[in-house]
């Protein structure tokens, strides 16, 4: 099968993996390899590629990135076992002022989620925004959407969160994070902007449980917060399984766009690349544990990032076999004699997809995976095929995969349970909040595609 019936084909066989994953509860892994298979053999490939084709596609990902994400994970767990989160959400307070609340606690979100899924930074994070609501006498439905919005903007932008990575080795450019974190950090500013706004905004017109008088929880103060891990670690400590990485990673590439030779290239060249990199950032990590007295509990530190990162990377996987079906077939040649039409949506095809997957089955990191494994092979058609390019192609896929988060999406009963809010209330804030920040981020991201 060629030319247009193959299009229609695959945008069936899109919406079929969607209704399965969504409606039917199918699991995204079984979703997509299932549909990889049926598009395989509609798509004409020849019966003996097919096997091949999605081993290929599987152990390509698990080859190039399953390490990486699984170091960033457990980096993340460290921070948030040892009290290192809670440290730079502290030093974040102390850079912003404890005047602007809202501005303050969306940073932490923002620099705590790099490293930590934002569910569990949600979580961490929650009794700091409970703390501070009580002693600035800030809207409580305030800080809980522009908390919310600092982790979820860097947990679709910036590696080592798996979603960002991930998608980055689909689409050619796993060994340049520094140029997804640098992206990453540039497609952050306008949906910081909107969503702190938007915090301001929304808290004067919501009230959650904890400010009409209906919660019964205790909030514990800041000093009795930092007492419950019993002395948290010093700035650069918190700070070093983050930058030390980012260092790294930034050396390795001034050594090789700078013609370095020698010892001096062959060791920042081996540093700079990313399993390597996350590797330091892990002992670091490691040595951050063993301060704080807390190496008995590393084997299971370690076994409970495993059981999360596990699921994160055979969907991952899966993703890498659906696209390595869409470039086996004509698609892409079909595609790419019609780049005019294609051409015509650009960057903005990743982010309209991403957000269909998004809103259809919930989790950001499979509409992230989805996205790139569909996208990889089309990069040419849509003038994407430089690394900046491609590189904004990974941004415009996590700004779609941010919208919209409701109530099929666990991030959603995170915020809105945290919050003391009912889900009507769920969908006035953190559902039109996601919105709003997909939105602003694409405007941003656009602007970019235009200097790049």
């Amino acid at each position: 099968m060629t030319g247009l019936p193959l299009i229609i084909v695959f945008v069936l066989a899109i919406v079929v993996m969607i209704v399965a994953i969504s409606k039917y509860k199918i699991h995204p892994f079984l979703s997509i390899m299932s549909v990889s298979l049926i598009l395989a053999l509609l798509a004409g490939i020849p019966l003996g590629d097919i096997a091949g084709g999605i081993g290929a596609g599987f152990s390509g990902t698990f080859s190039s990135i399953g390490i990486v994400i699984i170091l960033g994970a457990l980096i993340g767990t460290i921070l948030e076992q040892t009290g290192a989160a809670l440290k730079l959400a502290d030093m974040v307070v102390k850079l912003v002022g404890q005047k602007n609340p809202e501005l303050a606690i969306e940073l932490m979100g923002w620099v705590v989620s790099i490293p930590v899924f934002c569910d569990s930074g949600f979580v961490i994070l929650d009794p700091i925004r409970r703390a501070m609501v009580r002693r600035t006498a800030t809207s409580s439905v305030a800080m809980t959407v522009a908390l919310s919005a600092g982790l979820y903007i860097s947990h679709v932008f910036i590696p080592p969160t798996p979603g960002p990575i991930a998608a980055a080795n689909t689409l050619g450019i796993g060994n340049n994070l520094l140029l997804v974190m640098g992206m990453g950090v540039a497609a952050s500013i306008l949906p910081l902007i909107a969503g702190l706004l938007f915090a301001k905004f929304i808290g004067k017109k919501v009230k959650s449980a904890d400010e009409t008088g209906s919660a019964t929880e205790t909030v514990k103060t800041y000093e009795e917060l930092v007492a419950g891990y019993g002395k948290l670690p010093g700035g650069f400590n918190a700070l070093a399984p983050i930058i030390v990485p980012i260092v790294l990673m930034a050396m390795g590439s001034i050594a090789s766009m700078a013609g370095w030779t020698g010892i001096a290239f062959d060791l920042f060249n081996f540093l700079g690349k990313p399993v390597i990199a996350l590797a330091v950032g892990t002992v670091f990590a490691v040595i951050q544990l063993a301060t704080a007295q807390k190496m008995d509990n590393f084997y299971q530190l370690t076994n409970d990032t495993l059981k999360v990162t596990g699921p994160i990377l055979f969907v991952t996987a899966a993703g890498g076999v659906l696209g390595k079906v869409i470039a086996s077939s004509d698609m892409v040649t079909y595609i790419t004699e019609n780049a005019a039409v294609l051409g015509s949506v650009g960057i903005f095809f990743p982010f309209l997809l991403a957000a269909i997957l998004k809103s259809a089955q919930g989790s950001s990191t499979v509409a992230i995976t989805t996205t790139a494994g569909i996208v990889a092979p089309l990069l040419g058609a849509m003038g994407l095929d430089t690394p900046a390019k491609a590189a904004l192609a990974v941004m415009a896929i996590g700004a779609g995969a941010m919208t919209v988060s409701h109530a099929n999406d666990s991030y959603f009963w995170v915020v809105t349970n945290f919050g003391q809010m009912t889900p009507d209330q769920g969908y006035k804030t953190q559902t039109t909040l996601t919105l709003v920040l997909g939105l602003s981020a694409m405007v941003g991201i656009f602007i970019l595609s235009l200097i790049f």
